[in-house]
């Protein structure tokens, strides 16, 4: 029996092995992972790990004894290079090769890169591992002003941590708004106003033209001329699936390594889960989507964790995403873009709101700051597809809790 061989040790990854044992699943399990060390999580990177509020040890998933007593085999700081669907073996950068009953695709993402000259002086920065976290730390201790380039998750947590520490920080954005492919325009406002208030600069709508060194980053050139003084520059421009071995195995990539409702392939002894998967999504009318969040890849580990171990189910569960900036608690739950309506519930003045979105009359997902009740009522309401009416979501004197308990 050659077991379970699963390529990634990130979230996706860890939480596959784990649910396999949880499951009753007694083969080999073999976790297959480029970064040195035991699994850890990631989240914290641009949040508590920054401010020093938890160190590496703190991040780990499980301590080292866990993963002995349920025989999980970890293969640590080493690199996946190409399958072998024929023979059912993973072939690794060092020649060994793996053989497999069943191969689990959980390769996460990668950072995009910021195309323009400049990109790779000293003291510009991306975020995605410890050791990025590291390296951000040390200079975010001696940095005099700092730029980010993105208004995504990633830059707003980094702002807000800087904005903390009282380094004074610029966020330039393409777009109009921060996170404009994330949350509603109302929600966007809201976020705006707490980080211009805590002393973050935001500069929308601009384009980023270059860095300028010329060996250590001293500023960012704007394409209409300016530029921003900066001596630590972040870059968060999205992220893209690592979905190289699937193509060159001539699996189906499709935003991402293309999966059913069960999250399997074409190939029937390959999978695929996380960051680097596509799979059709109830709560997107059947579309196709790839979901950048820890739950996504710990639902989705535990989906094919079930069926591997013989409890085969669809795919299901309700997207949901955090994000900590500051003061700010923001919840997403389920898929809110697009929208064709948005009503509010709370008091914006008070910085706790929440803006119910609607899709063709039903309720899309719910985006919530500084209210988890009405995060957790919405996840509950999006499984079960009770919809409130948007009068009713609005209306601070109904009940959304009996709605959704039925």
């Amino acid at each position: 029996m050659n077991g379970i061989v699963v390529v990634g040790t990130g979230q996706a990854g860890f939480q596959l092995g784990a649910s396999l044992r949880e499951n009753g699943y007694a083969g080999p399990v073999t976790l297959v992972g480029d970064e040195p060390g035991l699994p850890y999580g990631r989240p914290p990177l641009s949040k508590a790990y920054l401010l020093g509020k938890t160190d590496a040890a703190g991040l780990a998933l499980r301590p080292d004894a866990y993963f002995a007593e349920h025989r999980l085999t970890i293969r640590a700081g080493e690199r996946a290079v190409a399958i072998d669907r024929a023979a059912r073996r993973l072939l690794l950068a060092s020649g060994e090769a793996l053989a497999y009953d069943h191969l689990v695709l959980a390769t996460g993402s990668r950072n995009r890169p910021l195309p323009v000259p400049g990109a790779d002086l000293a003291g510009v920065h991306q975020l995605r591992t410890l050791a990025d976290a590291d390296a951000l730390k040390a200079a975010l201790a001696e940095a005099r002003a700092v730029a980010v380039v993105g208004a995504g998750f990633i830059g707003l947590e980094f702002a807000a941590i800087c904005a903390q520490k009282g380094c004074p920080v610029t966020v330039i954005e393409g777009l109009d708004r921060p996170l404009a492919r994330s949350v509603s325009p109302a929600m966007a406002a809201l976020i705006e106003t707490s980080h211009v208030r805590a002393g973050t600069r935001f500069l929308f709508g601009r384009a980023v033209s270059g860095l300028i060194g010329p060996d250590r980053v001293r500023a960012v050139a704007l394409a209409e001329g300016h530029e921003v003084a900066a001596d630590l520059v972040l870059v968060g421009i999205g992220i893209l699936p690592n979905d190289d071995l699937a193509r060159a195995a001539g699996l189906r990539v499709e935003n991402g390594v293309a999966v059913d409702a069960m999250l399997a392939t074409e190939d029937a002894a390959i999978s695929a889960i996380g960051d680097c998967a596509s799979v059709p999504s109830p709560h997107a009318g059947g579309a196709r989507v790839r979901i950048e969040s820890v739950q996504n890849a710990v639902d989705g580990a535990r989906c094919v964790a079930a069926r591997l171990a013989g409890r085969p189910a669809a795919f299901t569960a309700v997207p949901w995403f955090w994000s900590d900036q500051g003061p700010l608690k923001l919840q997403i739950a389920g898929l809110c873009q697009p929208h064709d309506r948005a009503v509010r519930r709370g008091d914006p003045e008070s910085g706790s709101v929440s803006v119910f979105c609607y899709r063709a009359g039903r309720l899309a997902g719910v985006e919530s700051l500084n209210r988890p009740a009405d995060h957790m009522i919405a996840r509950r309401l999006l499984q079960t597809g009770r919809s409130p009416t948007p009068e009713q979501a609005a209306d601070p004197g109904f009940d959304l809790k009996a709605l959704a308990l039925g």
